[in-house]
């Protein structure tokens, strides 16, 4: 099908929105007035512009508090809209969206409204434009799609059809099933929104809360179905009002608006890219740092040891039973110091994997590979950190351990067995589409987002997890633009003995984040421990939890740049992450002198 988004879905000038929706790829757009008004470029050059880029300008909009007025009003409604058409004509658009009023001068008269809006299809035909009328959620008199089609059908005109727009009808709660009752030919265009369930004004949630399908609480997918099977053969449009998407670079959020609609046409059959081939476990997590020592001295503590070196590069291999880090010092050092750049994820099938991370719009990262090196697919996730498709210890698949050279080493220690999850900062503004590219893209399932108090304002975080829990990965944002390089990316690191890692951590020279007293005068008012159990905590750093599944036991380093490890014990399957001792935590690595710079 094809697809198209509104220039007001995306920030910048006219220009730059036209560049950005057609580099990612779709097939048209929907020009909103006040981008055109806004801009140098005539009707004309616009027109062009779009011929250029292979756009179609597929709607123009809005025209409002056209129907139901008094005929003075009306008389000069007319007059608008004639010089609308007239310009419609130079920009090469042939479909205008008149939304329902909200004027206070409009009367509940659906007679006089359809008789109105058949004199305006008149002379919009005149033209050879059609007149697309919706139902705002928030109308005064006509807010329901059913409603407005009830009059379009009323006004019989051959130029007038219907609007469908998927955030008016499921913010209402208004039953989809209905659209079917629509014929297909008199659904002139069909409008595209997602958007968080919240409880407030309808209006303010539209103006500033929508979202790309499949980021929000609305079953999108099941209204394109009933639109389907009407035999509505126009285009799939977005039209996403979202203050974050207002300020963020137009290009990346163009391409996780199309990657929404691929996996939108994919949920209703219009479409089939390849399957998603969900990870079964992490095969490693990488670092690069321009000081190697900081992080090596972290590790042997945690009782990693170095077990191996890339045979051509300047990166080494710790490890730690299934747990396995990559600490690289080559050219991709950043000015944060030490971070979290890449992660490796076991695939049954790695190639199947990069076909379908290529064909939801993830960029292939160019690898430097020399000629012995074995062939690993690897792609950008939105924040920029490289995944990598891994097929560790499988016949017949390349090992990416054969890059590295055994070294002489003691061996590991048995307090670790694997990588339990991996906390990754989201630039503020990727938040919701590193949400949905982690569920379309690698077919992990998305977990509900929490909100989690900082000293400084809020942070959000959203997980993402395989079905059995052997990948997950905690997606958080600060709470302002300025948080992006504050709030560190961490390593979780499995035990089953959480005190005694703890103590072999500290005993080895390790530093643990101390925790305020505080906090355990609490726990002893919330839970009962046994004798003694309390107090060791207290003495190790340990932070508790408990959810109906099970218990969380959990510590924390010190942060060496941007990363720090976290050792966690999950008892009774536990299905968390400690949120509810995320506060502490914040507060805690905030007390402690380095915390940004280690």
């Amino acid at each position: 099908m094809r697809t198209s988004i509104a220039t007001v879905s995306l920030s910048g000038s006219l220009t730059e929105k036209l560049t950005a929706a057609a580099r990612a790829g779709f097939d048209g757009v929907e020009i909103f007035e006040d981008d055109l008004l806004a801009s140098p470029l005539t009707p004309e050059e616009v027109r062009a512009r779009c011929a250029d880029l292979g756009l179609t300008i597929d709607l123009y909009q809005p025209m409002r508090d056209v129907e139901a007025v008094p005929a003075d009003v009306f008389a000069r409604n007319l007059r608008r809209a004639r010089h609308k058409f007239e310009l419609m004509n130079r920009l090469g658009a042939d479909t205008v969206l008149v939304c329902s009023s909200v004027d206070p001068l409009a009367v509940d008269d659906d007679a006089l409204a359809a008789e109105q809006l058949n004199r305006l299809a008149g002379l919009a035909q005149d033209f050879g434009v059609r007149v697309a009328y919706e139902a705002l959620a928030w109308g005064r008199h006509v807010s329901t799609y059913d409603h407005a089609w009830r009059i379009v059908a009323a006004a019989g005109h051959p130029a007038l059809g219907t609007c469908l727009d998927s955030f008016h009808i499921l913010s209402r709660g208004s039953d989809p099933r209905g659209i079917e009752d629509i014929p297909g030919e008199k659904i002139f265009f069909l409008q595209l929104a997602d958007a968080p369930l919240l409880a407030m004004d309808v209006l303010q949630w539209s103006r500033h809360y929508r979202c790309f399908p499949g980021q929000g609480g609305f079953d999108v997918a099941a209204l394109v179905r009933h639109v389907l099977r009407t035999g509505y053969d126009g285009p799939l449009s977005l039209e996403v009002f979202n203050d974050v998407f207002r300020q963020a670079p137009a290009a990346p959020t163009a391409v996780d608006a199309r990657r929404s609609l691929l996996l939108l046409q994919e949920a209703v059959g219009a479409a089939t890219p390849p399957a998603p081939v969900v990870p079964t476990g992490v095969a490693f997590a990488e670092l690069v740092t321009p000081d190697a020592a900081p992080v090596s001295a972290l590790l042997a503590a945690l009782g990693f040891a170095r077990t191996a070196r890339h045979r051509g590069k300047p990166v080494d291999l710790w490890q730690q039973g299934e747990a396995r880090v990559l600490v690289n010092t080559g050219p991709a050092v950043s000015r944060d110091g030490t971070r979290l750049a890449a992660v490796g994820l076991e695939s049954p099938d790695p190639a199947g994997a990069a076909r379908r991370a290529e064909a939801l719009l993830a960029p292939v990262l160019p690898r430097r590979r020399g000629p012995e090196d074995v062939p690993l697919d690897a792609v950008a996730a939105p924040d920029g950190t490289e995944l990598f498709f891994c097929a560790t210890g499988r016949p017949r698949l390349p090992d990416w351990r054969a890059d590295f050279a055994d070294v002489p080493h003691d061996p590991p220690g048995a307090a670790v067995s694997r990588i339990d999850h991996l906390a990754l900062t989201q630039p503020w503004h990727h938040f919701d589409e590193a949400a949905l590219f982690h569920r379309s893209v690698l077919g992990l399932r998305a977990q509900e987002s929490v909100d989690l108090a900082d000293p400084y304002g809020l942070q959000r975080s959203r997980a993402v997890t395989n079905a059995d829990g052997s990948v997950r990965i905690a997606l958080g944002v600060g709470a302002a633009p300025a948080d992006d390089t504050v709030h560190a990316q961490h390593v979780a690191l499995a035990t089953d003995d959480v005190v005694a890692a703890a103590r072999r951590f500290r005993a080895a020279g390790g530093r643990p984040l101390p925790i305020p007293g505080n906090y355990y005068d609490d726990l002893a008012a919330r839970y009962e421990f046994a004798d003694g159990e309390l107090e060791t905590y207290r003495e190790l750093g340990i932070l508790y939890d408990r959810d109906a599944h099970g218990v969380f036991r959990h510590c924390y380093t010190h942060t060496v740049g941007r990363v720090f490890f976290e050792l966690v014990q999950r008892d009774g399957g536990y299905r968390g992450y400690g949120a509810r001792n995320a506060p502490v935590r914040l507060a805690a690595q905030h007390a402690v002198k380095g915390f940004t710079g280690g």
